[in-house]
């Protein structure tokens, strides 16, 4: 058989096996993916809080401490490869405290911690684009810290830190392919089940690789066309009090200049 004659053999025998990998793959990326921007906002809200004026002396210096670990949490698993990771809490879990984690208990943990760590730089950085005077404005009517960031500060940081999101959606589906060493059955367990049974390690990398393309650049249309939406029309009419002006029409976001006119 040719090449083109294997790869079809392959698909044929074993396409089964590896849509049920690339299901797996899709479960664990998704869902990692939004535990992952839990832990993220959690930890970069937390990050970017700053004590108040009224704070005493012990509620400073648990923020402080609260701040050093979440610090270390996210400079350990952003500076420390994922498989690693997986070897260390995975066996590293039975070992000392006798815990035997199943396969999805423990890719679900593994990647969304890793993930936790990259979006608390991402939402801490997004929080601090947003304008001072939002959140100035917002305590001048009464706004507490909590219903600042809730109402004021992350619906605006959200658009910012979209494209991250979507990235890092990107990225767990590739990633998820470290699981394998701690015997994950997704799509590239079953690659290299399939390359080891029939020695063809080219022509199942080729498959793999085109379900891994076809799988990412899917879910990148999808977020593009939700961060296109989060944007809003191109065109808007400018609210006033005024009625006698009329306004539709007048005022047009322009693509190419960034302004309006």
């Amino acid at each position: 058989m040719n090449f083109f004659q294997r790869m079809v053999y392959i698909v044929q025998h074993y396409g089964v096996s590896l849509l049920e990998g690339a299901a797996t793959t899709m479960v664990i990326a998704i869902v990692c993916t939004f535990l992952g921007c839990v832990i993220g906002f959690a930890v970069g809200l937390i990050q970017t809080t700053e004590p108040g004026k009224n704070s005493g002396i012990i509620r400073r210096g648990i923020l402080k401490i609260v701040k050093f670990v979440l610090t270390a949490y996210v400079e350990v698993f952003r500076g420390t490869p994922m498989m690693l990771q997986a070897a260390f809490i995975y066996y590293g879990t039975s070992q000392i405290f006798s815990i035997n984690l199943g396969m999805w208990s423990a890719a679900i943990i593994i990647v969304s911690i890793n993930t936790g760590a990259y979006m608390a730089e991402t939402v801490r950085g997004g929080i601090l684009s947003i304008d001072p005077g939002q959140s100035e404005g917002a305590r001048a009517i009464g706004m507490s810290h909590f219903q600042t960031m809730l109402l004021v500060i992350l619906p605006q940081s959200l658009r910012n830190i979209m494209p991250q999101i979507g990235n890092n959606l990107i990225i767990n589906i590739k990633d998820t392919c470290v699981l394998s060493i701690i015997g994950t059955v997704e799509l590239f367990f079953t690659f290299r089940s399939i390359s080891g049974a029939l020695y063809t390690y080219f022509e199942a990398a080729t498959v793999t690789m085109i379900i891994y393309f076809i799988l990412t650049f899917t879910c990148s249309r999808i977020l593009r066309w939700i961060e296109n939406k989060m944007d809003g029309p191109s065109s808007f009419d400018l609210a006033t009090a005024d009625t006698l002006a009329f306004t539709s029409g007048m005022m047009k976001y322009n693509e190419k200049t960034g302004g309006t006119h």
